[in-house]
């Protein structure tokens, strides 16, 4: 009844609910039945279905601190029974915090396991080296499904984007030493040689490529090595997005004008009645041209003087412009 308060539900890792359980709770939700509280440690955006996301807020829970940690760590300390039998005397926290990476229950778990090392009733220092030991190594904070993954790629590719050889390495060496798959890494690099690289040095491409199926081939950890030397080009090569930026520009456009036939004398005519209709006709070959290179219409008449590829300003996509405009105004001069 309308006196009776609105129940809250509480779903702990609600992106474990696939598509059609969170769709069972829109009406709810929407129609102010239930007070629905979702926890994750996903990225809402791509965890929870939008329709149920955009009904909710959005409320970010961020990593601990170095100070918080530290608070957390001294309260259990001074609090728990067993801590405090071990008379915990924290020398140095650097190690602590480390290996706490912003986690109060890692932080929690980690002082847990050095004080059970402890002798009860005598005074414990605990000092970086103690923290190491303990815990063998620092596990990498890294989930090959999760949001970090993505904002690590992006990093890395970001950086071969601004031209940093040291982020780079850096991003790349994160990724490793989180256990992602090498291939993985080699293809990203494959789509960044075109789509960040392009015509300014081709090149790119092709060790990407040889980078790619190189790893395939070799694994780790001497894979390590030839991606090492394939991001370190990418990163320091000339770039251009221009490519990438026509063929987006052309399939766009091939979306709304998919009604244009092709000319009459682009057409392929493989048999006598086409060719008496006149497919292939008055087309001109290139090559029995001077350059393999004669003026020709080959966009449909609508698109006449359309322009979907502009060059950057790079030395190769510049002097490709040059040769090309040269041929066409020798073309001209002649007709």
């Amino acid at each position: 009844s309308g006196d009776l308060l609105t129940p809250v539900v509480f779903i702990d890792e609600i992106h474990r609910f696939n598509k059609s359980q969170q769709d069972a709770l829109l009406n709810a939700v929407e129609k102010g039945k239930i007070t629905l509280i979702g926890a994750t440690t996903e990225n809402p955006s791509f965890e929870v279905n939008s329709a149920l996301l955009s009904r909710c807020q959005v409320y970010t829970l961020n990593s601990l601190d170095a100070d918080a940690i530290q608070t957390l760590i001294n309260k259990a300390i001074q609090s728990d029974k067993f801590l405090k039998e071990r008379f915990i005397q924290i020398e140095e926290y650097d190690a602590l915090i480390q290996f706490a990476a912003g986690d109060a229950r890692k932080a929690l778990n980690l002082i847990d396991l050095i004080a059970s090392t402890f002798e009860p009733d005598i005074e414990n220092i605990v000092t970086n080296a103690i923290v190491v030991k303990v815990a063998q190594q620092n596990i990498a904070r890294y989930d090959k499904s999760g949001e970090q993954h993505y904002d690590l790629v992006s990093a890395f590719i970001k950086s071969i984007r601004g031209s940093d050889a040291d982020a780079t390495l850096y991003w790349m060496a994160r990724m490793l030493k989180g256990g992602e798959d090498p291939v993985f890494i080699a293809r990203r690099m494959l789509i960044a040689a075109s789509e960040d690289i392009g015509n300014s040095n081709p090149n790119a491409l092709l060790l990407a490529g040889e980078c790619f199926r190189s790893v395939q081939a070799v694994g780790m950890p001497e894979a390590r090595i030839i991606l090492g030397q394939c991001a370190v080009y990418l990163a320091t090569s000339p770039k251009s997005n221009s490519t990438y930026l026509a063929i987006n520009r052309a399939l766009e456009l091939a979306e709304k004008t998919a009604n244009l036939p092709v000319p009459l004398h682009l057409r392929n005519a493989p048999t006598k009645l086409m060719k008496q209709q006149g497919y292939g006709v008055d087309y001109l070959y290139p090559h029995n041209y001077p350059e393999h290179f004669v003026l020709q219409e080959y966009l449909p008449p609508e698109l006449r003087g359309t322009k979907l590829y502009e060059r950057a300003l790079n030395k190769r996509e510049v002097e490709a412009e040059r040769l090309q405009q040269r041929r066409w105004q020798q073309e001209q001069q002649q007709q």
